[in-house]
């Protein structure tokens, strides 16, 4: 049983790589932007969740960069600007 434990730690999120609190949505075109910033290592990872349509007809993108901000709302507002150029660059093509 040590040997699945060790394999399973590795296939896991390592502690410090966290999820923070989602932060308010916002409208842009006919999306909607959920800036979900990451806490990692002191820091923020750029992340969202982008939404179109409603009930049964919504698709859905997680919206993940590399990009690492020390400030929590500096994270929020360049995931919005980066989530609204993904959108505008590739449009349905996203999900």
């Amino acid at each position: 049983m040590g040997i699945l434990s060790s394999l399973s730690k590795l296939f896991s999120a390592p502690a410090n790589a966290s999820k923070s609190e989602a932060a308010e949505p916002i409208e842009y075109k006919d999306y909607v932007i959920t800036p979900t910033p990451q806490a990692d290592q002191g820091q923020y990872r750029v992340s969202a969740i982008i939404t179109k349509g409603e009930g049964e007809q919504q698709k859905t993108h997680t919206f993940i960069r590399s990009d690492l901000v020390a400030n929590r709302d500096e994270c929020i507002e360049l995931t919005i600007r980066k989530a609204k150029l993904t959108i505008d660059q590739l449009g349905e093509q996203i999900f």
